[in-house]
């Protein structure tokens, strides 16, 4: 059986299309969610759907082995990043080498970088008036959204498109396509 951790830093809701996904797999399980945020509605969603849950502050992801050793003690085959905000350390990266991943609500290399999160992104896609838009889910690397892409699915920006309607669309693509691109990563692995 095949164990995902999930770091999360908001409301949670890949986080839990993540775990529902898998929770009737034979092959895989989101196994632990850790959060940056003590007051992240992603701790809610883990206590009702029974999947543990632990938030950290910066000292013990960054500056210290804690979140580390957390890690070393879950053994996870994936580690996955979903709505989490703060750069993952070299030395967990290091120790957990191709096993990172990340979605991110554009098409990178488009809207990547360092505060590039969220409605920032939306509202940077609207202004610029761009014609589509979509998801990129890649591997973490030392540096904000320029790992290796893995997979990329595209929607379209209307004229009219708000920077809600967008994430609106991108809710859509990260709940279809979130699953299914962990579920084949973790087969080859």
């Amino acid at each position: 059986m095949k164990r995902i951790v999930i770091f999360a830093s908001g409301s949670g809701s890949n986080a839990e299309n993540l775990i529902k996904f898998f929770q009737n797999s034979d092959n895989a399980s989101v196994i632990q969610v850790l959060t940056n945020n003590p007051h992240a509605k992603v701790l809610d969603r883990c206590k009702r759907l029974n999947v543990s849950a632990l938030s950290f502050n910066r000292i013990a992801f960054s500056k210290s082995e804690d979140v580390l050793n957390v890690l070393r003690s879950s053994q996870p085959d994936l580690i996955v990043l979903a709505g989490f905000l703060w750069k993952f350390p070299e030395f967990i990266l290091k120790e957990f080498e191709n096993k990172v991943i990340n979605i991110h609500p554009a098409l990178l290399p488009k809207y990547g970088g360092k505060g590039m999160y969220g409605m920032h992104v939306h509202n940077a896609v609207v202004e610029n008036k761009e014609t589509e838009t979509g998801i990129t889910i890649h591997y973490v690397n030392e540096n904000y959204d320029e790992g290796a892409i893995i997979f990329q699915a595209k929607c379209e920006v209307k004229a009219l498109d708000t920077a809600d309607d967008v994430a609106a669309k991108i809710h859509e693509l990260e709940m279809e396509h979130f699953p299914k691109v962990v579920e084949g990563l973790l087969n080859n692995l």
